[in-house]
C-alpha cells in the first residue's frame, strides 16, 4: 500500500457487518471486489484479548458473536488475493498481528487505539506503512502518537510511510461533528498524506473529503442499510454508492487542477483574456495637442490596443496625433 497525492485510495470495511456469520463475509467480500475497491478490510480479534471480561463481560461477549477463526480469516485473505485486491485488517492484539502478517501491506490503526502504545511499538517495529485513525483524539494526542511512532522506527519519518486519517467514532456521525476541515488542518501540520474514515449516513461526505485533501477513503461496506440492526450498516457504502463514488472521483480530482492561480490553457487558446477583457477607446474626436481626461474615453470589450486598466492613467496627458471616435490606441499616442 503506498500513499499518493494524486490517487484516491478506496478501503471498504466490512468490519463486522458480516455478525459473524462466515457465509455472509465471503459474500460481502465478493460484492466488493465487484465494486473494485483497492482494499477489502476486516477486523481480527478476540473478546478476551480486547475486553477486561470482570469489568465488561457483556462487551466481551458481544466482540466474541462477531469472531472466527485464524483459518476462515486466511481463507478470506486467500480470496482477496486471487481476486487482485488487498487484504488488511485492524488486527487487535499481538498474537494475531504475528499471524498474519504476510498477509498485510500495510497496518492500520483503529482511533480506539491511538493511545495504545504497546500495540502501535509492535507494529510500528515491523515498519509497514500505517494508516492511522484519529477519531475520539485531539491534536496533542495526535502528534504525541506520531512522535512515538516516529520514536520506534524513524522509517516513519517518511512522508510516504503514514497516513493520518480524519474520523469521528459515532455511529452515525452528526453532520456538524464530521469536521471535515480537520482534514485541511492535518495537510497544513504534516508532511504525511491524509485521508478520512467515513461514519456519515450521507455518501457525499467522502466525495467533499477528497475535495479537502483526502486521499484514503475508508468506509463500511454493506450488501443492503435496509432491514438491519446491527449499527454499521447503517453507515455502510452499498456496490451501488461505491460505484457511483469511482465514476464522480475522476471529476472531482480533475476539477481541483492547481493550487497556482494562473490563465489556463483553455482560456488562452480561445483568446478570452483579450474578447473578456475590456480596452480604451475615444468617445469622441481628439486632436493632436488635447490635454485628455478620463471623460474622453469609453471602456469596452475587447482589450485592443490599451487596456481599461491603463487606460484610468491617461488622465491629464496630451495627445500626439489626431485621435478618432473608437479607435483602437497605442501608448506612443500620448506624451505627458
Amino acid at each position: 500500500m503506498e500513499f499518493h497525492e494524486d490517487k484516491v485510495k478506496l478501503i471498504a470495511e466490512i468490519g463486522g457487518n458480516h455478525e459473524g456469520d462466515f457465509s455472509y463475509a465471503k459474500e460481502l467480500l465478493n460484492l466488493a471486489a465487484e465494486a473494485n475497491v483497492d482494499v477489502i478490510k476486516f477486523q481480527i480479534y478476540s473478546g478476551a484479548t480486547l475486553v477486561n471480561k470482570d469489568v465488561d463481560f457483556e462487551r466481551k461477549r458481544h466482540f466474541d458473536k462477531f469472531t472466527f477463526t485464524n483459518e476462515q480469516y486466511i481463507e478470506l485473505a486467500d480470496r482477496c488475493r486471487s481476486l487482485g485486491i488487498d487484504f488488511n485488517a485492524s488486527i487487535w492484539n499481538k498474537e494475531q498481528i504475528d499471524f498474519f502478517d504476510d498477509y498485510l501491506s500495510f497496518y492500520k490503526i483503529g482511533s480506539g487505539d491511538l493511545t495504545a502504545f504497546p500495540i502501535i511499538e509492535h507494529l510500528a517495529i515491523k515498519g509497514k506503512p500505517i494508516i492511522l485513525s484519529t477519531g475520539l483524539s485531539n491534536e496533542y494526542e495526535i502528534k504525541e502518537s506520531i512522535e512515538f511512532i516516529c520514536n520506534t522506527n524513524p522509517i516513519y519519518k517518511k512522508e510516504n510511510m503514514l497516513c493520518i486519517m480524519q474520523c469521528t467514532s459515532s455511529y452515525p456521525t452528526p453532520d456538524d461533528e464530521l469536521n471535515l476541515n480537520v482534514i485541511r488542518r492535518f495537510k497544513e501540520i504534516y508532511n504525511y498524506q491524509v485521508g478520512f474514515s467515513n461514519h456519515s449516513t450521507n455518501p457525499y461526505a467522502l466525495d467533499y473529503s477528497i475535495s479537502l485533501g483526502a486521499r484514503v477513503l475508508e468506509f463500511h461496506f454493506t450488501d443492503s442499510r435496509d432491514n438491519k440492526e446491527f449499527r454499521d450498516h447503517k453507515v455502510s457504502l452499498t456496490k451501488k454508492d461505491v460505484l457511483s463514488l469511482q465514476e464522480r472521483i475522476p471529476f472531482i480530482m480533475d476539477s481541483l487542477g492547481s493550487k497556482t492561480k494562473e490563465a489556463t490553457e483553455s482560456e488562452i487558446q480561445s483568446d478570452h483574456i483579450v474578447s473578456f477583457r475590456r480596452g480604451t477607446f475615444p468617445k469622441r474626436e481628439i486632436k493632436k495637442g488635447d490635454i485628455v481626461n478620463i471623460n474622453d474615453f469609453v471602456f469596452l470589450r475587447p482589450a485592443k490596443g490599451i487596456s481599461a486598466k491603463d487606460g484610468i492613467y491617461l488622465e491629464g496627458k496630451v495627445a500626439k496625433r489626431d485621435l478618432s471616435p473608437l479607435e483602437i490606441l497605442s501608448p506612443e499616442d500620448f506624451h505627458d
